[in-house]
């Protein structure tokens, strides 16, 4: 029991926090909960597709650097928010709750959660309370920022009225969380102290990002002056 707590409990509380940062116009909970769902579906073909993949490093990647890039990048960064960006499109872009930038954010962390809490509970009873807590306070919430910067940049391609700005925008609602989920796990598969040092710094940087990136659509909402 306390395990799945410790499972759980994270994901929840991050999610809450999501909820109520959308603060003008609060999406369906149905809809959020069909969100979450769809991340959990995806860990199926997520796991595939590493599988797939990692059985391939040995032939693109020589030497502990290049491998835990392999891994890093490719197997962990490229098949995961790959699938979540999919999950997502398939999910919102045409629907009618998707309605201002903001739910772009709201819909991604809970899509990127829904991935995050299998991934939590399998590591999590596989290894123990200390795994639990450790990634309470790192994997999780990378997950949650990984997600709001998937779903800023999706906002912003769904609601540009220039057509090459909404391309190269959906573009990065891809590349901008591969990149910084890649250099995320890489730091930590690398297995080089002096690069470990930059772990919680980067942690930092980017919780600072996301949440300038979630004031930002927040400020900008459609819905600010009609709730007041």
């Amino acid at each position: 029991m306390n395990l799945l707590l410790i499972s759980i409990a994270p994901v929840a509380i991050i999610l809450f926090y999501i909820y109520y940062r959308d603060k003008y116009e609060k999406e369906p909970i149905s809809f959020l909960l069909k969100g979450l769902a769809a991340g959990m579906i995806i860990v199926f073909p997520i796991l595939i597709a590493e599988q797939t993949i990692g059985s391939l490093l040995p032939f693109l990647f020589r030497g502990a650097i290049g491998t835990a890039f392999g891994k890093a990048f490719l197997v962990a960064a490229l098949c995961e928010e790959a699938f979540k960006l999919l999950a997502l499109y398939l999910l919102i872009w045409r629907n009618r709750n998707f309605n201002e930038r903001f739910d772009g954010i709201v819909y991604a962390v809970f899509v990127s959660l829904g991935f995050a809490l299998v991934e939590n509970v399998l590591y999590v009873f596989s290894n123990g309370m200390g795994t639990g807590i450790a990634r309470a306070f790192t994997a999780v919430p990378a997950h949650a920022m990984f997600g709001i910067m998937m779903g800023y940049y999706l906002g912003l391609a769904k609601f540009s009225p220039n057509h090459s700005n909404k391309g190269l925008m959906f573009q990065l609602a891809f590349l901008v969380p591969f990149f910084i989920h890649g250099i995320y796990d890489f730091i930590l598969m690398v297995n080089i102290p002096w690069v470990l040092i930059f772990f919680f710094p980067f942690i930092i940087y980017l919780m600072k990002k996301t949440n300038a990136k979630m004031t930002e659509l927040s400020d900008k909402s459609i819905f600010r002056n009609r709730s007041k």
